[in-house]
């Protein structure tokens, strides 16, 4: 099983992606819970240069709640990450990833998690296929 899922965007700025990911996140009944700007905290904190590279704390607030009904350790796991980062190699790209649903599941032996796991992954698979899609199109 994959880690992540993730899509890679040549030739959109950073912003635009960052932008493009938040819509489909809102798009698919997620809001952004917390937002970590890893190039700026690196920075404030160890004087160390890197790429941009946000980190969205995701949670669409009905499946948390099931899942937390389910589960409560499943807090240890929440909010979902969706990291869009600049590549340190081309800063022509950006990469959006996120954890993979599916290791929530596999993380915390209980079957009730299965089902919104699969409903988590279809939504976070969606946010990432968009994001692609109209980038690519754009």
């Amino acid at each position: 099983m994959s880690v992540a899922m993730s899509t890679s965007v040549t030739g959109a700025d950073f912003d635009t992606v960052t932008a493009k990911t938040r819509e489909a996140l809102k798009d698919n009944g997620f809001g952004v819970l917390t937002e970590i700007d890893m190039q700026a905290t690196l920075k404030a904190k160890l004087g160390e240069d890197m790429e941009r590279y946000l980190i969205l704390g995701a949670c669409n607030p009905p499946l948390a709640h099931r899942a937390v009904t389910a589960e409560k350790r499943i807090g240890v796991l929440l909010p979902c990450n969706v990291v869009v980062r600049e590549d340190p190699q081309d800063s022509a790209t950006v990469h959006v990833e996120a954890m993979n649903p599916q290791l929530m599941a596999q993380v915390i032996d209980n079957p009730e998690l299965a089902a919104i796991a699969d409903e988590v992954t279809a939504k976070i698979r969606a946010v990432v296929d968009t994001v692609a899609d109209a980038l690519r199109t754009a």
